[in-house]
């Protein structure tokens, strides 16, 4: 009998942090055009005595003339510009520090810029002063002319932080003293800034070794935002990343660029922090300005869970699972916040493989989702490219009770698994082990292997007595499929038992393919059905609606040197018009069994028939089920 060894990884999963560290940040809201309007939802009041105008950078006499203009009509919404900054704190990277940081940032933000557009800031962006921190007390009397201002400086204000990196005083606006209510002589206390021409969000990158970063070994970074703008949409914030990621021998390209886009969508908008802030843009042209509060966008539904209901957000996930539930809001994560509050992710067993889940697994399978980017369409800061969507494969057309715990064990959806047993991920470009975590709540999903689980990598077809057995082929057109198949007249060393192996595919329509096992011809694999392949004993099981439908489902290109069989398109592109049909989904444990039958026929067919082969094999096979990144 085949031995397989199964050896577990350290490594227990952690909960992402930046809620945590985002309640710990007092946040700036830069000052209204208006010396007396005060600020909305719930937000301070910000005094006049700062100085917030989109004419920061030009000479004093010029901006004070320019500012009795009527301001121009508010342009249609355009990408928005971030702009990353290193700070002090973070100057003494080495030049592979660097090169790794930048290359990953640029990706990030070039990805991000092609989804969201805003209404651009007119002139050099500039930071706020936090008037609590400068200001010993503000004139308090309304019926002065300096009201709200502040009346005396505190002699210990000395800069501005976002959270752990100092600003330096050219991003920040400039701010004075009022002395005597009704004058209006004025003292600079801080002279105004050059500020930051062409941005919209200004990214400063700290690269540490930050205790936060010690004492959770998984997390890889984490962020907050610190400034926001007279509408609430925030302009300013920090990503730390903890350094020693950045040099570890397992460092991966797109595993940062992940991270960042994950964090940068938390400072932009997706934070609990935020929700409340958020604003209906519906009866205006424009985002940001004229623009309505929501109020209270997050609501328990009637089984407990947290949800956000906002219109883009229920209408993409109706659509995602087909279904008109009204309660199908966009489900929040319950395990990492306390009873009665909300958290900044998503509930992973409905939106698993989404970028803002609170675990992010490997690369191959994060998917900057439409859900995530329905949400930040409904903060009404953004106008967001919901075209430029990832596909989200999990969960496609399961219904309104897909991931509730009470169906995710009864075995009625193929995306979920019992037991623990070997299979396939759900996307099939891994094979998996049946685990569960912390936040699946006793859900099983397959999740890939840690070592040679590719199907998609040629080098993991190390020739073993197993895979001349099963007739496995690696490579860039492989995918997994539940399997018993076995090399006739062997005598077999292992069960024959139904497991994950990879064999080559092609697609021939949607929904539609071949598979091609090892020395046999192409074969047709009928979506939800099974086939025999000539020189084999047992089935493969043809997974229905997982292959060919999705074209941005595809290997990382740079990790292979070949091209696919399958359909290839723009990995940010979605096949639209196949996506939303109604094919049945597969029921693999009605398979699996008849799989296993058959199996078990063969196995005693070969025992009896010949005894050719008697040798004692191991295969090692590491399993990481723990091993992702936690943000």
């Amino acid at each position: 009998m085949l031995v397989v060894v199964v050896e577990e990884f350290p490594g227990a999963l952690q909960k992402c942090i930046f809620d945590e560290v985002q309640a710990q940040v007092r946040v700036v809201r830069a000052a209204p055009n208006e010396p007396r309007f005060g600020a909305q939802d719930g937000q301070q009041i910000s005094p006049p005595g700062w100085k917030s105008s989109p004419l920061h950078g030009l000479p004093v006499r010029q901006r004070r003339s320019l500012r009795k203009i009527a301001p121009p009509t508010p342009a249609s919404p355009q990408p928005i510009r971030i702009r990353s900054w290193i700070p002090r704190e973070s100057s003494n990277l080495s030049e592979a520090e660097k090169q790794r940081l930048e290359a990953a940032v640029e990706e990030a933000v070039k990805r991000v810029s092609s989804l969201l557009s805003v209404n651009r800031v007119s002139g050099p962006l500039l930071l706020s002063r936090d008037i609590n921190k400068y200001c010993k007390f503000l004139w308090r009397n309304s019926s002065t002319a300096n009201y709200n201002r502040c009346g005396r400086a505190n002699n210990n204000y000395r800069t501005e932080t976002c959270l752990d990196v100092t600003i330096p005083d050219d991003h920040l606006a400039g701010c004075d003293i009022y002395p005597e209510a009704d004058s209006h002589h004025r003292t600079e206390l801080r002279p105004e800034g050059a500020g930051l021409p062409d941005t919209d969000f200004l990214l400063y990158l700290h690269v540490q070794a930050t205790d936060k970063c010690r004492a959770e070994p998984n997390v890889l970074a984490y962020a907050v935002h610190c400034q926001t703008d007279a509408h609430g949409r925030p302009v300013a914030g920090v990503v730390v990343i903890c350094r020693g990621r950045l040099t570890a021998a397992t460092y991966s390209h797109q595993t940062t660029v992940q991270t960042v886009i994950h964090e940068l969508f938390h400072a932009l908008g997706f934070s609990k922090h935020l929700f409340h802030t958020w604003r209906d843009c519906s009866s205006t042209s424009t985002v940001g300005a004229d623009c309505s509060p929501r109020g209270k966008v997050t609501h328990s539904d009637g089984s407990g869970q947290m949800r956000i209901y906002t219109p883009s957000v229920i209408s993409v996930l109706q659509r995602h699972l087909v279904s008109d539930d009204p309660e199908l809001g966009g489900p929040l994560e319950n395990l990492d916040a306390p009873p009665g509050t909300v958290s900044s992710h998503w509930e992973s067993r409905i939106l698993q493989g989404s970028i803002m889940a609170v675990v992010l697994g490997d690369s191959t399978t994060v998917r900057i989702d439409p859900v995530t980017l329905a949400a930040l369409q409904d903060t009404g800061w953004y106008t967001v490219n919901l075209s430029r969507a990832q596909s989200l494969v999990w969960g496609d057309g399961e219904g309104a009770m897909f991931g509730s715990l009470s169906t995710c064990q009864n075995k009625s959806s193929s995306f979920f698994c019992t037991g623990s047993g070997f299979g396939c991920h759900y996307l099939h470009l891994h094979k998996g082990e049946c685990q569960t975590d912390q936040y699946l709540e006793g859900c099983g999903v397959y999740k890939p292997l840690k070592n040679g689980s590719e199907c998609w990598k040629e080098e993991n077809g190390r020739r073993t007595d197993e895979e001349d057995m099963s007739g496995e082929i690696f490579g860039f057109d492989s995918r997994c499929f539940f399997s018993s198949l076995t090399r006739q007249n062997l005598f077999l060393l292992f069960s024959g038992s139904v497991e994950g192996r990879c064999y080559r595919h092609r697609c021939t329509g949607p929904n539609r393919y071949q598979i091609q096992v090892s020395g046999s011809e192409w074969a047709d694999c009928p979506a939800g059905g099974t086939i025999q392949i000539k020189g084999y004993q047992g089935l493969v099981s043809c997974p229905d609606r997982r292959l060919c439908l999705y074209p941005d489902v595809t290997p990382p290109s740079d990790d292979i040197s070949t091209s696919p069989a399958s359909i290839t398109s723009d990995p940010l592109e979605t096949l639209t018009s196949v996506q939303c049909g109604t094919w049945s989904p597969l029921r693999p444990p009605a398979v699996a069994a008849a799989l296993s039958i058959t199996a078990a026929v063969c196995l005693l067919a070969a025992v009896v028939v010949s005894y050719r082969k008697c040798c004692s094999c191991r295969v090692r096979i590491h399993s990481a089920p723990d091993d992702h990144s936690h943000l």
